[in-house]
């Protein structure tokens, strides 16, 4: 019997806890209950199996997700919300949102996002195959650009390359040098995308 004090909601809690710190290959049973102060069977009692514990934290994570609300005046400037709205959400959950992905989860989780984005491009006129690429093509971006960002974080500190090769545009060779404004480079690249998706329509 589980003890009276301990809950599921904190066993899911620290579960999550566990991934976020760690990643999900460090959320064993036993580290789990250690975690609580309790005993494994209790942990079983309340979540089950570590399969059904990690399905729980899943449907938490797309539950964490939340509803997509776009803003903005055309179905354009919508998409462009909506991208930075699932950029801001990945980079919140990393672990989980891999974890996700390992457990073959990545459409379930992205379903509210993608019901977003295809409002978004009905509203503007897509239909059929044409609806389905933009969207993903969005989706795509988006996580693309969030695994180039991850990347860089865990990289080693880069420092701005010495140009060696004239440009012939010394603002060019400046901007180079200075560190990537990485939230200006995202929302610019989706609304090139977002405006060629949408052309013609």
């Amino acid at each position: 019997m589980a003890r009276p004090s301990l809950t599921r909601d904190e066993v899911l809690d620290t579960a999550a806890n566990l991934v976020r710190q760690h990643g999900p290959e460090a959320l064993t049973m036993r580290k789990l209950a250690a975690e609580l102060g309790t005993a494994v069977t209790s942990i079983y009692w309340h979540v089950g199996n570590r399969e059904s514990l990690l399905d729980a934290l899943v449907q938490r994570t797309v539950a964490d997700l939340g509803e997509f609300r776009p803003v903005g005046r055309t179905p354009a400037e919508r998409v462009v919300s909506l991208a930075r709205i699932l950029r801001r959400r990945l980079r919140a959950h990393p672990h989980l949102i891999a974890m996700a992905h390992e457990r073959g989860l990545t459409e379930r989780m992205f379903l509210p996002a993608r019901e977003a984005l295809v409002r978004e491009v009905h509203a503007a006129g897509l239909r059929g195959a044409r609806a389905a690429e933009a969207v993903r093509a969005v989706q795509f971006q988006v996580v693309g650009f969030v695994l180039v960002e991850r990347n860089r974080e865990r990289a080693p500190v880069q420092h701005p390359a010495q140009e060696t090769t004239g440009y012939d545009d010394p603002e060019l060779t400046r901007a180079f040098a200075r560190p990537v404004n990485e939230e200006r480079l995202f929302v610019t690249s989706v609304r090139a995308l977002t405006r060629s998706l949408l052309e013609d329509t």
